[in-house]
């Protein structure tokens, strides 16, 4: 498929494509005021219709005027494409209301053990599984029996309570807050501004997290008094408004205590049992009325997923990549060796580099607050190549942060804790060393060496090291390689940088490895915050359920029992995991230097995002709209244009958040 083919009919403007989408749920409470001052099923028509992007087969509303709540769906079709998996739905007694939005992977086997009690099912979708799971067994219990991606709304008609239920790795999101002394809840915070008196009022300290990291990170929102549920949790308000929550899933917990418990496993055990959880993990996943694809980069993971699709499958998985016309950037002849090998329906689509800016307008559109991970921008064109033939896409997502992948991690230990035993002289003289070069001359100084030895984008990835070795301590270490803005409470004009993890002194006790105190940090933080949040808004805005069974919660608590030399071995992340891949695919197929899913912004904001850019941050800009002090992000701009500093992941930030704040219409 050539970029012109495909590109009138994919990209001709995706912000008017209105197609399906995943599903949605919101809704709102008035606690303590029935009835209010407007008709409730209307309010929620309202905050259903502006999810309709996330479901498009269909609408549902359930109010209850006397007690002040409703519950709005907007439905994909993907499992029971009839009625009777419409939403929201009610309990066989009618006590229980729930709108859901996910997958639940096990339905059959439960609906199995609800119908050896009694229960009688009237289709077979897998919300009437959920509803009457909670019926059964409650709905403090019944979540941690569910094998999927999850996003719950239950309203108690008899106790008069209503829960939210967020998955335990955070694959669905949701958002939960106050709206003009309402509650609210939604799977996306555009619905909370259909609620009368809704102000939006951005969190300066969010904000200011938000320079650091390129993410809100939960529980906050760009918002004041909105949040999201964090993953593994339960929230449960009562009519007093008594707002209480609790973990059902703890991955920090079982990461601490479950390690030990295969100290003495062997390789070949280990690498049997990890490839029966995938395959079954991924086999589960494949399970649809719709067809059924997979995003193929030819790294681990994707191969991975791919190669379990591939063995389960009697006929070719459909696979899908994205080929750039940009040195450094393109693995697309990578994913299309893969698929060769294991004989997939293989499409491709090549798009230059003006093709792929023209989704940047609209990101802000799709991501609902700010979010400058770039690579958000492959994954929408990927995204969308893949909705022209299927549905549901099965991705590898969390492979990285499960079996320790991160070249981070590896120089946590190879580089971090030799230095710390350097007298300090010497320790303060490796970073002048590295920063004798600019990042484009360290690449033309390593060009010599082969290139699958040759580490992608070298010179950018040794300056942010050399920035990471002045730390103050471990933990500083670990921050300042996760970090956009260094100091970006002198940034946000007043902003103050909330405590985060690396701010709990316990983690270091309960971690003591930095390596794996870092793997832990990214499971709780990095990937539900970005990662995931990244594919789910790529995909909604396009019409695709993507599914993560390397997410599967068995796959995970195994990993997390298994010890640090099975994640990471000789310097080689994800050492498990490539031993079953092993099975399916040669080494020499997906063994190299780990590039990234990303575009060039470097290069692109000096050239053609120029202007762009100059729009959004001018010295007068930044002055009137009054959150960034102007000297500081002027400064870094210009010297990222002079080529003196790279500067394109704090730019981006800045950059992100004031697009979001135009789409929103706002100066």
């Amino acid at each position: 498929m050539t970029a012109a083919d495909a590109w009138g009919d994919i990209f001709h403007r995706i912000s008017g494509i209105r197609g399906p989408g995943m599903c949605g749920i919101a809704g709102v409470w008035a606690v303590g005021k029935p009835g209010g001052t407007r008709d409730l099923a209307e309010l929620g028509a309202a905050m259903a219709d502006s999810l309709r992007h996330r479901g498009p087969d269909g609408e549902g509303v359930w109010s209850d005027p006397e007690q002040g709540i409703c519950l709005a769906h907007r439905r994909l079709c993907v499992v029971d494409l009839s009625p009777a998996g419409a939403q929201p739905m009610a309990s066989a007694t009618g006590r229980f209301i729930v709108s859901y939005n996910g997958e639940i992977y096990n339905h059959r086997e439960l609906r199995a053990e609800l119908e050896a009690r009694g229960v009688r099912f009237r289709g077979r979708s897998d919300t009437e599984v959920v509803v009457e799971a909670i019926a059964a067994w409650g709905v403090d219990a019944a979540p941690s029996r569910f094998n999927g991606m999850f996003a719950l709304a239950i309203w108690d008609r008899r106790d008069r309570a209503l829960s939210l239920v967020r998955d335990p790795m955070g694959i669905k999101p949701l958002y939960w807050g106050w709206v003009a002394g309402s509650f609210a809840f939604a799977s996306e915070l555009k619905a909370f501004g259909k609620i009368p008196g809704w102000t939006g009022e951005i969190d300066r300290d969010a904000l200011t997290a938000y320079l650091r990291y390129g993410y809100v990170p939960a529980p906050r929102s760009i918002y004041r008094d909105v949040f999201k549920l964090q993953a593994g949790c339960t929230l449960r308000i009562d009519a007093a408004g008594v707002v209480a929550q609790r973990r059902f899933w703890d991955t920090r917990a079982l990461a601490a205590t479950a390690r030990p418990s295969l100290a003495a496993i062997s390789d070949a055990e280990a690498i049997d049992r990890l490839e029966a959880l995938l395959r079954d993990a991924v086999a589960r996943c494949m399970v649809a009325d719709v067809p059924v694809g997979a995003f193929l980069s030819g790294g681990v993971d994707s191969s991975m997923v791919v190669a379990a699709m591939q063995a389960a499958s009697s006929c070719p998985v459909h696979t899908f990549s994205l080929g750039f016309d940009q040195p450094g950037h393109d693995e697309a002849p990578h994913a299309a060796a893969v698929a060769r090998h294991l004989g997939t329906d293989h499409t491709e689509l090549r798009v230059t580099a003006r093709q792929a800016m023209e989704v940047i307008p609209d990101l802000p559109l799709w991501y609902d607050e700010p979010f400058a991970d770039a690579s958000q921008i492959p994954t929408a064109l990927v995204a969308h190549l893949a909705r022209k033939d299927v549905t549901v896409a099965l991705s590898g997502d969390g492979g990285d942060e499960v079996f320790a992948g991160y070249t981070r991690y590896a120089a946590a230990r190879r580089v971090w804790q030799p230095l710390e035993r350097l007298p300090s002289w010497l320790g303060r003289a490796i970073p002048r060393a590295i920063g004798a070069l600019s990042p484009q001359q360290w690449d033309w100084a390593v060009r010599p060496v082969p290139a699958r030895w040759r580490p992608a984008h070298f010179g950018q990835r040794l300056h942010k090291l050399r920035t990471a070795l002045a730390a103050d301590g471990a933990n500083d270490f670990c921050r300042r390689l996760l970090s956009h803005w260094h100091t970006p409470g002198d940034v946000v004009i007043g902003g103050r940088e909330p405590p985060d993890l690396l701010d709990d002194a316990s983690l270091a006790e309960e971690f003591p490895d930095l390596a794996e105190r870092m793997q832990v940090i990214d499971l709780l933080t990095y990937l539900p915050d970005d990662i995931l949040t990244k594919v789910d808004r790529a995909s909604m805005a396009v019409a695709l359920e993507v599914r993560v069974p390397i997410l599967d919660h068995r796959v995970v608590a195994f990993a997390c029992s298994l010890p640090s030399g099975m994640r990471q071995r000789n310097g080689q992340g994800k050492w498990l995991l490539r031993q079953v891949l092993y099975r399916y695919v040669p080494p020499a197929l997906v063994e190299r230097p780990k590039m990234g899913f990303g575009v060039p912004l470097e290069s692109w904001l000096r050239g053609p995002l120029r202007d762009w850019a100059e729009t959004l941050i001018g010295r007068q800009a930044l002055a009137e709209q009054g959150f960034f002090h102007p000297e500081a992000v002027r400064s870094l701009w210009q010297d990222h244009l002079s080529g003196r500093r790279d500067g394109q992941y704090p730019l981006w930030t800045i950059l992100m958040f004031q697009a979001w704040r135009c789409r929103l219409g706002r100066p």
